[in-house]
């Protein structure tokens, strides 16, 4: 009785399935219409309200659906993170931007995760498909009854015999198959196949985001062909007729073009190509006002900077490589860029002759055969795609080498650019010693010598006052003797700015865990060096390490400090972390340049990172070798 009745239910549960067609279609355009706003005027404020809404009405489909079919139908959505809270100062930090309230951060929070859950995207799916496959699976049973009771009618009672039981027996599988199928698409994703999914989808974008590169890459290289004419116009102009004003420009003007190759070389083939210009130099102005340019003297500044210009342009090698590279890039870097994407476009053009030929369609000659059967050429479209995915990163990797042949510095403009990085820092160093002897000088002038010749005026009056008043000479010698001690103190200080002896005594850890216990805030410090480095290069890493922590207290207001020094493979490190305010500019402040010039002097590097809001992270590395095998790992907190 119970398969009985469960056969003559079905056909009614599959009407009430069918009649959920068209509010589910509607419910998932009106989602649409709902996003329309928010995608493309950017009103993301309106955004929370119709999500919110339509996974209510999604639930209420789950359960509708769940208690006609049977098929119950898990909630999949992932619970939305914590509501933001304020910091120390009542602000709210969201990525790398400072708010007065929780609403916008709350607002792009929530954004973030209904974009992440799969969830939102199948349910989407599942509505507008709703009406194609559910709705026609669960009217069929109905459709096949009605079909047989009409038969007769038309005058095939036979149909009667054959639709009739079909559509009974037929009708409580197709209810439970449309259960079913909503359940797969409204249900959570099992982990592992997630995990799948997520692996495919990355491989799309990696696959995708390299061919659009290399599109970009041939794009690039066919826009050389324009700045090639152009240059070898202004050649041909500048030396056949004399317009020397046009061989500057002619030589430079798609140094743009260049130095994007560059960067691009270096951020998707992981090609380093450093910059070989020559800079300019300063002008030479002689005693009677004349400028020398080599070995030319112009009286005007002006001509003389022309031609300085020009001498730097017209000598440097570099220029003549990149207009040699503009020459041939259209054709090794356009089809370097193109053939892995044409080959994967081509497909769908031989696909198309395909599948017109499949219907009698001539091809045009456009699209053509393979092996003189058009036919053939869908699977060899689908080899052709194959071989271009495959070719794709390849031959991005040999488009950063090639432009690297041409495009990078050759061995003498290294060896001029180390010289002239050398002269600089040298000159550097010469003017940091030379302020800092006459910083020493005025320290020296202004203090201890002034202290010691105020000692000397007390003992000549000491010593006038010994036999006619003792008491008065005692006094004198107390003070005496107080000035020695503030003299001596300053002597100290003195010495401990030029090189502290702690740093000669105990080594760099020690010294700057020093520092951070001078420094009245919270510093952990982290220090693993197994031995120690030479005496110039520690003491250019103490006072880099000693002026961002100074900066880290005075500009940043930051309230706790993390340092951390170790040397690995031939570099010592150093890392100050702090959670201030951020801002921090070494083109806005002496401190950081300062920095930068003292690390310079042997070949160290700074680098900034920090946003408005913080945190800021000052690394700074120094090429070095220890010179004691002996490990010194600790960690301290002041």
């Amino acid at each position: 009785m119970d398969k009985v009745r469960t056969a003559a239910v079905a056909p009614l549960k599959g009407l009430v399935l069918a009649a959920l067609a068209l509010p589910v279609f509607a419910h998932g355009l009106l989602t649409l219409l709902l996003w329309g706003p928010v995608l493309v005027l950017g009103l993301l404020a309106l955004a929370p309200p119709p999500i919110q809404a339509s996974r209510r009405v999604t639930n209420l489909w789950r359960r509708l659906i769940g208690a006609v079919t049977g098929v119950a139908i898990p909630v999949p959505y992932r619970p939305l993170p914590p509501r933001p809270g304020p910091d120390e100062d009542g602000a709210y930090v969201h990525e790398d931007h400072v708010y007065k309230t929780a609403r916008a951060p709350w607002l792009f929070i929530r954004l973030s995760a209904w974009a992440d859950d799969p969830a939102s995207g199948r349910d989407l799916g599942w509505m507008l498909l709703y009406p194609f496959v559910a709705g026609a699976l669960a009217v069929l049973p109905a459709a096949l009854i009605a079909a047989g009771i009409a038969a007769p009618l038309l005058g095939y009672p036979m149909w009667t015999v054959a639709a009739v039981p079909l559509g009974l027996a037929a009708g409580p599988a197709l209810v439970h198959l449309t259960g079913e199928w909503s359940r797969r698409l409204l249900m959570p994703i099992p982990p592992r196949k997630l995990a799948r999914k997520v692996a495919r989808k990355r491989w799309v974008e990696d696959k995708g985001l390299i061919l659009v590169r290399g599109a970009a890459l041939g794009g690039l290289a066919l826009l050389g062909l324009p700045l090639l004419l152009m240059s070898l116009a202004g050649l041909v102009l500048g030396i056949g007729l004399g317009m020397v004003f046009l061989l500057p420009p002619a030589l430079q003007h798609f140094r743009w073009l260049a130095n994007l190759r560059r960067q691009l070389a270096r951020d998707w083939s992981g090609v380093d190509i450093p910059v070989p210009y020559r800079l300019p130099q300063e002008l030479e102005r002689r005693p009677d006002g004349r400028y020398r340019v080599d070995r030319q003297l112009f009286k005007s500044e002006r001509m003389a900077r022309f031609n300085a210009r020009f001498a730097l342009i017209w000598k440097d090698p570099a220029n003549w490589r990149d207009l040699l590279w503009l020459a041939i890039d259209p054709l090794v870097g356009g089809l370097l860029g193109l053939v892995p994407i044409l080959l994967v476009c081509y497909v769908w053009a031989w696909t198309f002759a395909g599948v017109l030929a499949l219907f009698g369609v001539r091809h045009g000659t456009w699209y053509g055969a393979v092996a003189g059967n058009v036919v053939a050429a869908i699977p060899a479209g689908v080899v052709a795609a194959a071989v271009g995915v495959w070719l794709a990163p390849r031959a991005l990797r040999w488009h950063g080498w090639w432009t690297s042949i041409l495009l990078r510095p050759t061995r003498a403009a290294l060896l001029a650019q180390r010289v002239e990085r050398l002269t600089q820092t040298r000159t550097d160093a010469v003017d940091a010693q030379a302020g800092q002897v006459r910083r020493i000088e005025r320290d020296l002038h202004d203090g201890a010598q002034a202290r010691l010749v105020a000692i000397g005026l007390t003992l000549g009056a000491i010593e006038r006052l010994m036999e006619t008043d003792p008491a008065a000479a005692r006094q004198l010698l107390a003070q005496a003797r107080d000035t020695s001690a503030a003299a001596l103190g300053e002597l100290r200080d003195l010495v401990r700015g030029i090189h502290p002896p702690v740093l000669s005594e105990r080594g760099l850890g020690d010294a700057v865990r020093a520092l951070a216990l001078d420094s009245g805030k919270p510093v952990q410090v982290h220090v693993d060096l197994p031995g120690r480095p030479p005496a110039p290069v520690e003491s250019a890493a103490y006072f880099a390490v000693a002026e961002a922590l100074a900066n880290a207290a005075r500009h940043a207001e930051a309230a706790s400090v993390i340092i951390d020094v170790r040397h690995r493979d031939g570099v010592l490190r150093m890392t100050v972390h702090d959670d201030g305010q951020g801002g921090a500019d070494p083109a806005k402040g002496t401190g950081l340049r300062g920095i930068e010039r003292r690390l310079g002097t042997f070949d160290g590097t700074l680098a900034v990172h920090s946003p408005r809001g913080g945190p800021t992270v000052v690394t700074m590395e120094l090429p070095c070798a220890l010179s004691s095998p002996k490990t010194s790992t600790s960690s301290a907190t002041a």
